[in-house]
């Protein structure tokens, strides 16, 4: 588990504000540095600007809304997208009902996805999809060409 190497080092990161379990916050978190969700999040949460900014939903931890963060590290369920500039962990109990959009991805057993994967680099990707496997094109019901 990466927990320990996301914490921020240094000066400039921004504090941790932490969302107890229990507690219910309903409208749009914007933050910087480190936000870690134990409670109920109902509406979106966002880092501002800072390219180091964490946001971790921990177990029992709920968001009804989008994520955004450079690093982002679920462990309990969001309803919604999950956008990370960055690295995305999903930990053994994240449940993630949308899509995830990173550019490092981990991901343990027993995490679940109910949505796309979708890769934020500038992969050059053909109209009809690449196979993997060989270097044929893939028709858009994944029919080799």
């Amino acid at each position: 588990m990466i927990w320990k190497r996301l914490l921020p080092s240094g000066k400039g990161h921004g504090d941790t504000t932490l969302i107890a379990a229990g507690a219910i916050v309903e409208g749009t978190i914007t933050f910087d540095g480190v936000l870690e969700i134990e409670g109920h999040v109902e509406g979106n949460v966002r880092a501002r600007s800072d390219e180091h900014a964490v946001v971790r939903v921990l177990p029992g931890g709920q968001v009804r809304g989008n994520v955004s963060a450079p690093l982002v590290v679920i462990n309990g369920t969001v309803t919604g997208n999950v956008q990370s500039s960055d690295h995305v962990e999903l930990a053994p109990h994240a449940v993630i009902n949308g899509d995830v959009r990173y550019n490092l991805l981990e991901m343990s057993r027993g995490a679940q996805v109910n949505g796309r994967l979708l890769f934020n680099g500038s992969f050059p990707v053909p109209a009809g999809g690449v196979d993997l496997l060989g270097d044929e094109e893939v028709g858009a019901q994944g029919d080799r060409e």
